[in-house]
């Protein structure tokens, strides 16, 4: 089946958070977590190199938006449950829909660290990726020096499958080793986002 006739809900909730396809306007609430997070996410993020203005973050979103619709890639917002404040943002690019499998991506903004939200966002991404999607197989790409993305993968259930030598050039213009961390659907829990899997 083409991938833009898959129908699976946009939105995820966990216990604390909500995550949600991207919408206009979302532009305002991202652009302000950049500009607060950059000294954090500049050494890792290809986005984060300039801070980007709130027509820049806004197109962005737009793009994301389109591309969530046409299943070229699946970005989540992520909210408080309460409050609604915005957390940070996860999703699956490079689709193989093939397969299908997909490679996990996220950040946090700066005010939010510390709390285990991206981990639940993770886990709950995961379990959408595995019991909606029909993933086979999540992927992710960390740099080795990226110690706190690696723990989020780490607590979220990903094992690592071993090291990409000179796979990535930071921002810096260093080249960079990544680790090749995954998760596949036998790897789960018994207790997930959405109905538990009884066979297992």
């Amino acid at each position: 089946m083409d991938p833009i006739l898959l129908d699976f809900p946009s939105e995820i909730k966990t216990r604390r958070l909500i995550l949600r396809m991207p919408k206009p306007g979302d532009g305002q609430v991202i652009n302000e977590a950049i500009c607060h997070s950059i000294n954090d996410l500049r050494p890792w993020m290809a986005f984060a190199k300039d801070i980007p203005t709130v027509e820049e973050s806004e197109k962005n979103v737009r793009e994301a938006c389109a591309k969530f619709i046409l299943r070229e890639a699946l970005r989540f917002h992520i909210f408080h449950k309460e409050g609604g404040q915005f957390i940070g943002s996860a999703g699956l690019s490079h689709p193989h829909w093939d397969l299908p499998k997909f490679m996990i991506g996220y950040w946090l903004n700066s005010y939010e660290k510390g709390q285990g939200y991206m981990t639940e966002a993770v886990q709950g991404l995961t379990d959408f990726a595995f019991h909606h999607v029909g993933a086979k197989r999540l992927e992710m790409l960390i740099a080795v020096d990226n110690r706190k993305s690696q723990k989020v993968a780490e607590r979220a259930g990903y094992t690592l499958e071993g090291v990409l030598k000179n796979e990535d050039r930071l921002m810096d213009g260093r080249l960079a080793d990544s680790y090749l961390y995954a998760k596949t659907p036998d790897k789960m829990e018994r207790t997930h986002y959405g109905v538990p899997d009884e066979n297992k």
